[in-house]
């Protein structure tokens, strides 16, 4: 929120000129753009901000304008710097907008990242349980090589004995 006296200064404008400009554009307006403040309000302004110190002296409670209301403001005030404000002001929501839509595409891809990672996750699990079960079988033909081989069956034997053993 900017106080009117703030905006005055900001549009080289008179602060009359501003409250002028306001009352004949009022439905431009709305309280969702613009508000009065109440003098419990501007006392308590007072109070916390000694740059508004001025406004201790002053009859009218202050207008207090969110960002619609300082644009719509630098649209109707008749002052170069107020059109200077409104071009950069649209610059300004323009550069917004187009930041707001690209973290918008990254926040829409961000699910299909997750689900290629989730897929090159299931395919490499496949892929280790098949070096697992590789290994198994590399085991499995080690052992058979390593364990020592059976006997003969002795009804088949065929040679000698030598030496009466």
């Amino acid at each position: 929120m900017v106080i009117d006296r703030d905006l005055a200064e900001v549009y080289n404008v008179e602060t009359k000129a501003l409250y002028q400009a306001v009352k004949r554009n009022i439905d431009k307006f709305p309280e969702d753009f613009r508000f009065q403040l109440t003098t419990e309000e501007k006392n308590e302004l007072v109070t916390n901000c000694d740059r508004f110190d001025i406004l201790k002296h002053s009859s009218v409670n202050p207008q207090a304008f969110n960002e619609h209301g300082v644009l719509m403001l630098a649209n109707v005030l008749k002052s170069v710097i107020a059109t200077q404000m409104s071009i950069r002001l649209v610059r300004a929501f323009v550069q917004l907008r187009k930041a707001i839509a690209t973290n918008t595409q990254v926040q829409l891809e961000i699910p299909q990242i997750k689900y290629n990672v989730e897929q090159i996750a299931k395919k490499q699990k496949g892929h280790d349980q098949n070096i697992e079960l590789l290994f198994e079988y590399i085991y499995r033909l080690q052992e058979k090589e390593e364990s020592p081989p059976t006997k003969p069956n002795s009804k088949g034997e065929i040679g000698f004995k030598v030496g009466g053993k």
